[in-house]
C-alpha cells in the first residue's frame, strides 16, 4: 500500500462509520475504506443533488468559499463534510495524523521575509560528479573479447568488466615466464655455491657472485610481474579490466571484436545520485558572482529540455581560476542532487545563479506552493490534524523560494514537504473518485 493511500485513510467515514485516529495511517485495513461503497452509488435524490452541486462548483470550488463555510458544511451523509472519508476532498480538506508529521512525511513552515535574489543566466552541461564515479580504461591497446556486464548492473570492486586480447600483455607475460625461469636457475646455482662454500671447496668470491645473480633474478622477476599486473594481464596475452569501486555500471563503450587503444575509457562505474552542471560564466558577470559567493553560498536552478518548466535546485560550489581564452568565460560548477536519477550526463542545461539583492519580501519554499488549473494554492493547518487548501497570490520566484503577495500571513503554518501528496488526495475528484459516482 502506498504512502498516499495512507494519507487518504484519514478521518471518520461516511454513513456513520468511524475511523480510529490512533491507528497507523498505513494500516492495510484502510484500503477498502478509501473506495466508494456500492451503497453510496445506489443512493438517489441527495446523491444526485450532491453530484450536481459538485459539478457546479468544479474541482477548485473550495478555493472560492470561506474557510468557516467549508468546515461548517455537511455532506449527504448528514455529517460534517470535512470529516467524511468520501466527501472531504470537495471542501479541500486533508487529515494528516501527527505521527506522519513526526516521521517527516510532512513538514510545516511559516511564511518569512526573504531577500529577493536576481538570476544570472548561464548555459552548461550535466556531467557526472567525478567524486562518485571511476572510469575503467586499459593501459595497453587490444581487441575486446568478452564483456561481462551490462549498463545498469550493480558491480563490486574487483569484479571483471571487460576482457581484452593484447600483444603487449602477451609480451609482458612472456617476459615474466622468462624471468621466473632465470630465477629458478639462479636459485640452484646459489644453493650449489653455498654448499661448496660450506665444504671449503668454493671460494667466497664464487659464493658472492651466485648470491648477486640470485638477487638480480628476483628483481627482474618482480619487475616483470609488476608490468603484467599494471596491464591487468591474466596470462596468455589476456587483459581483464575490473571494477575499481562498488556501484552501478553507468556507461559502457565495449563491443566484442572491437579494437581499443590505451587510455580509452570503456566503462564508468559509480552512482549518479548527485551530478555536476558545468556552466559558462561570462566575463561581465564574474565580479558580481565572485563578490556574492565570498559572502555566502549561491543557490542555483537548473533547467533541461527533458522536463519543461521544472527547476532542479543546486548550489555553486566551484569557479575555475582560469578563463577560457576563446569563449572568454569561466567554468562554473553547480552541485545538484539527483537522487531520482532523472538528470543524465550529457544533457544540455540552462542555469540561473541567484545573486542576493537588497529587497525583502514575504516568501514560502517552492514545494509549498502548488497549482490547479492556473490557480496557486497552499495547505494551511486549520486545527488538530486537519489541513485546508487556500489560494495564494504569488509573485517572483528564485532558487527554492516563491514570493507571496496575498492569501497567507507570517503567523500561519503551511505544509511544505508532502504538500504534493495532499494535493493528490484533494484533487482525486478529477480521477472520478467521490461518493456520488
Amino acid at each position: 500500500m502506498s504512502i498516499l493511500a495512507g494519507v487518504l485513510a484519514l478521518g471518520p467515514l461516511a454513513c456513520g462509520r468511524t475511523h480510529n485516529s490512533h491507528n497507523h495511517a498505513l494500516d492495510e485495513s484502510h484500503e477498502n475504506e478509501i473506495s466508494p461503497t456500492p451503497a453510496h452509488a445506489e443512493k438517489s435524490g441527495p446523491a444526485d443533488k450532491h453530484e450536481h452541486e459538485h459539478e457546479e462548483r468544479g474541482p477548485g470550488g473550495d478555493l472560492d468559499r470561506p474557510v468557516e463555510e467549508l468546515f461548517d458544511s455537511e455532506c449527504e451523509h448528514e455529517i460534517k463534510a470535512f470529516t467524511c472519508m468520501e466527501c472531504r476532498y470537495e471542501v479541500g480538506v486533508v487529515r494528516a495524523p501527527e505521527d506522519l508529521v513526526r516521521e517527516g512525511l510532512f513538514e510545516m513552515v511559516q511564511p518569512s521575509m526573504r531577500v529577493v535574489a536576481a538570476p544570472v543566466e548561464l548555459t552548461g552541461e550535466v556531467r557526472f560528479d567525478e567524486r562518485l564515479v571511476a572510469h575503467v580504461s586499459p593501459v595497453a591497446e587490444g581487441v575486446i573479447r568478452k564483456v561481462y556486464v551490462m549498463v545498469g548492473d550493480e558491480v563490486k570492486r574487483g569484479q571483471p568488466i571487460v576482457e581484452l586480447e593484447s600483444v603487449r600483455a602477451g609480451d609482458a607475460h612472456g617476459e615474466l615466464l622468462e624471468a621466473r625461469a632465470r630465477l629458478e636457475l639462479a636459485k640452484q646455482v646459489f644453493e650449489r655455491a653455498a654448499a661448496l662454500k660450506d665444504k671449503g671447496i668454493a671460494s667466497q668470491k664464487d659464493y658472492l657472485e651466485a648470491k648477486m645473480e640470485l638477487d638480480s633474478a628476483e628483481i627482474r622477476k618482480d619487475a616483470a610481474q609488476g608490468r603484467l599486473q599494471r596491464l591487468g594481464g591474466a596470462g596468455g596475452g589476456t587483459i581483464v579490466l575490473r571494477a575499481p569501486v562498488d556501484g552501478s555500471l553507468l556507461l559502457l563503450h565495449a563491443v566484442p571484436g572491437e579494437f581499443t587503444s590505451s587510455n580509452e575509457s570503456l566503462a564508468t562505474v559509480g552512482n549518479n545520485k548527485a551530478v555536476w552542471v558545468w556552466a559558462d560564466l561570462y566575463e561581465r558577470d564574474i565580479a558580481r558572482v565572485m563578490t556574492a559567493r565570498s559572502v555566502d553560498k549561491l543557490a542555483a536552478s537548473v533547467f533541461v529540455k527533458a522536463y519543461p518548466g521544472e527547476a532542479f535546485p543546486g548550489t555553486v560550489d566551484f569557479l575555475s581560476p582560469a578563463m577560457d581564452r576563446s569563449s572568454r568565460t569561466v567554468k562554473t560548477r553547480i552541485q545538484v542532487d539527483n537522487a531520482d536519477g532523472r538528470l543524465l550526463a550529457g544533457m544540455f542545461a540552462s542555469v540561473q545563479v541567484f545573486l542576493p539583492g537588497d529587497e525583502q519580501t514575504l516568501a514560502l519554499p517552492s514545494d509549498a506552493v502548488l497549482d490547479d488549473n492556473g490557480r496557486s494554492f497552499v495547505f494551511l493547518h486549520h486545527h488538530e490534524d486537519y489541513y485546508v487548501r487556500r489560494e495564494v497570490e504569488v509573485g517572483r520566484s528564485w532558487a527554492r523560494w516563491v514570493e507571496i503577495k496575498g492569501g497567507v500571513n507570517a503567523d500561519q503554518h503551511v505544509v511544505s514537504r508532502g504538500a504534493f501528496l495532499m494535493k493528490s488526495d484533494v484533487l482525486r475528484s478529477k480521477m472520478g473518485a467521490g461518493c456520488a459516482d
